[in-house]
């Protein structure tokens, strides 16, 4: 592991995002509620807090850090049938929190994948990837790829 011990102790952010593909049936299913093991955009939820809690238990070499906030976002887009999800993470930390905000991405798409391969096992997990991180000494950092609308204010 990296040695961490003579680092400030700061606020640490980071959004990451991903999406989900699902098709056209499974993702009116979604959307009307009547999947028929359950509601994968409340389940996904937890599953990006548990993603987030646990990073450190499955990626190699990754600190383990008390998370002081997470949240997850996942939005319905209805052009391409797929599920957008977003997760913000938090915590004063010695080292940045990127890695768990991509796990909780990634978690809850896996989790929208087990409800939805039920009806349709062709999905297609796309596009993760760190939009924002902030903290330590590299302040903040934002995707040059650009980010969603709604993040457009972080320029």
């Amino acid at each position: 592991m990296i040695d961490v011990s003579d680092k400030e102790i700061t606020l640490r952010r980071a959004l990451a995002t991903g999406s989900i593909i699902v098709g056209k049936e499974v993702f009116n299913l979604i959307k009307n509620r009547e999947m028929p093991k359950g509601d994968p955009i409340t389940l996904a939820e937890v599953a990006a807090v548990l993603g987030v809690k646990r990073t450190s238990d499955l990626i190699p070499l990754c600190h383990p850090l008390q998370i002081d906030h997470t949240s997850t976002k996942i939005v319905l887009d209805e052009n391409n049938f797929a599920l957008d999800v977003y997760c913000l993470v938090s915590a004063n930390a010695k080292t940045g929190v990127e890695m768990e905000a991509i796990m909780g991405v990634n978690a809850a798409l896996i989790t929208i994948y087990d409800l939805s391969k039920i009806v349709n096992p062709d999905l297609l997990i796309q596009q993760t990837r760190l939009l924002v991180k902030q903290g330590g000494k590299s302040g903040l950092w934002i995707n040059p790829n650009g980010v969603p609308e709604f993040l457009s204010h972080l320029k």
